[in-house]
């Protein structure tokens, strides 16, 4: 029996890196998983390699910075699956690399969209059917980047360091409702947000202890405790799956 047989999950960012794998995962570990992306064809190819291991999972072509998009997502899930046991809200993306006095207001515009508004929603409309139905368990990315300056990444940084502390107020806040949050922060993972940026990728792959990247796979490992029962008693905490980098 899988950690999360029998429970509902949405994973958002399902089309590719951390998404894409902690889909299949927890997909082999019994969830039926709705896959939210904007990244349609991504989408289709994550949800055929779950049909093709065996596993459930519909895709959602979904827009994280949009009200209307997040809440129909949720009201999908619970409409055709009845409840909602497990938000992960992946979703995000890496924008300009550039220090802050060259980033433009509308790289950070859009990176706190989706970054941070993006979990904001999922959190929002996740909760709500999650108080409907006793409980449930919210897993949001954010970042090594949300604990330690990255000096070219600020928009990215900002993002992330609110999604640790959005995650903590959720935890103090719903916890009397059986709902749990923690948060995710990869250090570098080979995904294809990290592809876009060659420069941060030397350099930062360099500092970790363990001198390589991480796979997506192995987030989703993390992601899978986080959201089973094995992580029953963690809540409002950052669990760092860095490679080291952090320890330095």
């Amino acid at each position: 029996m899988g950690k999360l047989q029998d429970k509902i999950a949405i994973v958002t960012g399902a089309a590719s890196g951390i998404g894409r794998a902690s889909t299949l995962l927890f997909a082999a570990e019994g969830a039926t998983v709705v896959a939210a992306d904007l990244d349609v064809a991504g989408l289709e190819e994550t949800v055929r390699q779950v049909a093709a291991a065996g596993g459930d999972a519909q895709a959602r072509r979904v827009d994280v910075t949009d009200t209307e998009s997040v809440r129909t997502m949720v009201e999908f899930a619970v409409e055709h699956h009845g409840r909602l046991d497990v938000m992960f809200n992946n979703a995000g993306i890496g924008g300009e690399y550039a220090e802050l006095a060259d980033c433009s207001e509308e790289n950070f515009d859009r990176i706190v969209a989706v970054n941070l508004r993006g979990v904001f929603l999922g959190m929002k409309y996740g909760i709500q059917a999650m108080l409907g139905s006793g409980g449930g368990v919210i897993v949001n990315t954010a970042s090594v980047s949300g604990i330690v300056g990255a000096a070219a990444f600020p928009a990215y940084c900002a993002s992330k360091a609110g999604v640790i502390l959005l995650t903590k107020s959720a935890a103090v806040a719903y916890a009397k409702h059986s709902i749990r949050a923690n948060c995710l922060c990869p250090g570098v993972t080979d995904t294809p947000i990290l592809r876009m940026i060659p420069d941060a990728f030397r350099g930062t792959t360099h500092n970790h202890p363990l001198e390589r990247m991480a796979d997506p796979a192995e987030m989703a490992r993390t992601a899978l405790f986080l959201a089973s029962d094995d992580s029953s008693f963690a809540t409002g905490a950052e669990f760092v799956v860095d490679g080291g980098f952090t320890a330095r």
